[in-house]
């Protein structure tokens, strides 16, 4: 069993567009993989997405155990609904699905409190998982993904999602965070129109 982590620089950066296409072609390739959410505030539509991704094959709460109303960070969140989550918990639900790669979306960016003392970063080196950053590609990423980058304190590879209407930064981002995350890989994503 391996895991994969897809986390970000913010919320709303295309995480969960990536998370639903990977698991999709790694099943359709034979691969067995699911794509887990275990934290959602706000809403529920991306657990949503990532259930009909991978054809319904897990419910939405095993997806999604940890949902809060309120488009707070869980943590905030839990505090407000006196719920206390601890990370062996989540990691024990997360490990307890027993496929050959499990691919783990955060909320939020890669600090952003899940529960009491961890975020997903915790969850990355409790699981010893792959790293995948995501970041819009328009003006301003360079800071907010080399910010997000050293923070993670591993090896992780980054991927920059072109945005509907791009800005003109956009045709320099990917070149610039290649030179200057040396030993970080950068990936440039189309936009999707769905």
């Amino acid at each position: 069993m391996t895991f994969t982590v897809i986390s970000g620089t913010d919320t709303g950066v295309g995480k969960t567009i990536l998370t639903g296409l990977l698991v999709f072609y790694l099943r359709r390739t034979g691969i067995d993989a699911i794509a887990l959410k275990p934290f959602c505030s706000g809403s529920r539509a991306d657990a949503r997405h990532l259930r009909s991704m991978q054809d319904n094959a897990l419910t939405l709460n095993e997806i999604n155990p940890f949902y809060f109303r309120e488009p707070l960070a869980p943590l905030v969140a839990a505090r407000k609904h006196r719920r206390n989550i601890p990370l062996n918990r989540v990691l024990s639900l997360i490990r307890s699905h027993k496929r050959e790669l499990i691919i783990i979306e955060g909320a939020g960016g890669l600090l952003t409190p899940l529960g009491e003392g961890f975020t997903i970063l915790d969850i990355v080196h409790e699981l010893g998982a792959k790293l995948i950053l995501v970041a819009p590609n328009k003006l301003g990423v360079i800071n907010q993904a080399l910010l997000t980058v050293r923070a993670a304190h591993c090896r992780a590879q980054l991927v920059l999602m072109r945005q509907k209407i791009p800005d003109p930064s956009a045709r320099f981002n990917c070149a610039i965070l290649r030179e200057l995350a040396a030993t970080t890989p950068v990936f440039d994503f189309p936009h999707l129109r769905f």
